[in-house]
């Protein structure tokens, strides 16, 4: 009972942020069809500095923008981060954990070459890296994270699948003449999706994290109140005692991260076999 009513939570607030982050998309949209400034962005000298209150719930920084506004966009590149590295590293992963698991011979031993390369490199250099030849925005942290995090999918899908290839109904398949393709599309791959959603739940979360530190470190997103942006900010304003922008900044990133951590472990209990048995 404890578990599931975890569970609701976990999924009530990933929802919540999802529904933050349509709506800052949203502000965001407008503002650039309209060519105006946006209004997490307009500048009021007169109101910086202002606590949480009635009229900015959230209080304002040091150019007397809503900490409450700029939030929502950090939410929505957050999502954006999340979801578009793991466009470019679940697919990647699954695809070459699939060909070495299942053809195996020289074929995984190029896979397994490769997931040793990658994850013998510094992660972060190696995002940092990519981020600046790519140039400073979102683009340069979708690439950068996106090709340095597919190896634990890659691990863990190619695990599986040798496990499968041997199995009863991968042998009959073999036996009906089904081509290779037809038997990892149709076949395999089914009996190992659990693993690209838990997969999914377990990189969103640390995707975000990288940003937040790659953007604090400035060579993220440009002009746009990424959190890391917004940390970045706030630190340097703790000593005149203005520590709300900070300390929302740093819960929203929290609770983001704890939501999907407990969704996944969830997950992973429910869906793999092995833990179920």
């Amino acid at each position: 009972m404890k578990m599931r009513f975890s569970v609701k939570a976990c999924i009530g607030v990933i929802a919540i942020y999802l529904a933050t982050a349509l709506f800052g998309e949203f502000q965001y949209l407008r503002a650039r069809f309209a060519d105006e400034t946006p209004q997490y962005n307009v500048v009021n000298i007169e109101e910086r500095y202002l606590p949480p209150g009635r009229g900015h719930i959230l209080g304002t920084d040091n150019l007397g923008r809503s900490v409450a506004l700029r939030l929502v966009q950090g939410t929505r590149i957050a999502f954006h981060v999340g979801i578009m590295t793991s466009l470019i590293a679940i697919p990647l992963g699954v695809l070459l954990g699939l060909l070495g698991g299942y053809f195996g011979g020289w074929v995984d031993s190029l896979v397994v070459w490769a997931t040793a390369t990658v994850a013998s490199m510094p992660g972060l250099l190696f995002i940092l890296a990519i981020s600046l030849v790519a140039g400073k925005g979102l683009v340069g942290i979708y690439l950068g994270i996106g090709l340095t995090t597919w190896v634990g999918v890659c691990r863990t899908i190619r695990a599986e699948v040798v496990k499968h290839k041997s199995r009863a109904y991968v042998l009959a398949a073999r036996t009906l003449g089904y081509s290779h393709a037809r038997i990892l599309a149709r076949h395999i791959l089914p009996n190992v999706a659990h693993l690209v959603l838990i997969q999914f739940s377990l990189r969103f979360p640390s995707a975000v994290s990288s940003e937040v530190f790659i953007s604090f470190l400035g060579i993220g997103v440009q002009g746009e109140p990424s959190w890391g942006v917004m940390i970045n900010n706030a630190r340097l304003r703790l000593w005149q005692g203005v520590w709300w922008e900070l300390a929302f900044t740093t819960l929203a990133i929290f609770a983001l991260v704890l939501a999907f951590n407990h969704l996944a472990d969830y997950m992973r209990d429910r869906l793999d076999p092995a833990l179920r048995e």
